[in-house]
């Protein structure tokens, strides 16, 4: 599977208690089953307003169908190439 980036506007996420956050997790985690198995989620990183999620998916189709379906829209989808860190450097 290959490895995508997803950014997502959700104003004000930044602000959602654990209960939600829980409740969002577990809304994206029905999904993935129900898609069996066309994406996994890794994890994601929250800002005030935006969420920017890894997944792994077979296709950047699949990764919209989930965004779709779980009710969290996708602003951007973009497949890593390749990563780099500081290693990279030496």
């Amino acid at each position: 599977m290959s490895k995508f980036i997803i950014e997502r506007n959700i104003p004000q996420i930044g602000t959602l208690s654990a209960s939600e956050m829980q409740a969002g997790a577990q809304r994206s985690n029905e999904t993935i089953r129900e898609l069996g198995g066309s994406v996994q989620w890794v994890q994601s990183y929250v800002t005030n307003d935006k969420l920017y999620c890894v997944y792994l998916g077979t296709s950047k189709d699949a990764v919209l169908e989930h965004a779709e379906k779980s009710g969290f829209p996708a602003s951007r989808v973009e497949e890593v190439k390749t990563i780099i860190d500081p290693t990279t450097g030496e």
